[in-house]
């Protein structure tokens, strides 16, 4: 992932504020046009929509993350998405417009911004591939294998709604490997 190294060079003084959100605190909300993209200094995110029943966690950020709300970000339009802090967050923000400066300033930073969003993409595909075909003990293993950091940094209920199951199916998970 040097693609994403790099993409962190390039914003490094580049990022327009600095922003402090206490645990729980909503950085984007449903139904908002929030076009801007973060940083996580510090702390720790959780991406998630919501149906009649609960909410659905579809995505984490925590150090050295960059979160934004992928759909309004990419069409200007509001989001469906919620982003709530797990943990105090610091966070560095750039606007969409300075960033898409900074991407289309040369070759080497459009490759980057591509590279990352072809990334993006794959993960997504792994991630719905883990949802539709295995089953719950499989959809753990896999993402503990591409992203041990999240059971260092986020509450079990979370990864659980991640995951699609139960916490409880993820408590039973975890004691097997006791």
């Amino acid at each position: 992932m040097d693609f994403y190294q790099k993409l962190l060079e390039i914003l490094e003084s580049n990022w327009e504020k600095e922003i402090v959100l206490k645990r729980n605190e909503y950085l984007v909300t449903k139904e908002a046009i929030n076009t801007d993209l973060f940083l996580v200094e510090e702390g720790s995110l959780r991406v998630f929509i919501e149906d009649e029943e609960e909410e659905h966690t579809i995505r984490f950020g925590y150090k050295n993350s960059i979160i934004t709300a992928l759909d309004s970000f990419l069409t200007d339009q509001p989001t469906k998405f919620y982003i709530q802090t797990l943990k105090k967050c610091r966070l560095k923000r750039i606007s969409k417009k300075s960033f898409s400066a900074l991407m289309k300033a040369s070759e080497e930073n459009k490759e980057v911004w591509e590279q990352l969003l072809q990334s993006f993409v794959y993960q997504q595909i792994e991630r719905e591939i883990d949802l539709i075909t295995y089953s719950p003990q499989k959809r753990f293993e896999n993402v503990l294998q591409r992203s041990p950091q999240v059971f260092q940094e986020i509450p079990l209920k979370y990864i659980a709604s991640y995951l699609r199951m139960t916490p409880e199916t993820l408590s039973r998970i975890l004691k097997t490997l006791d």
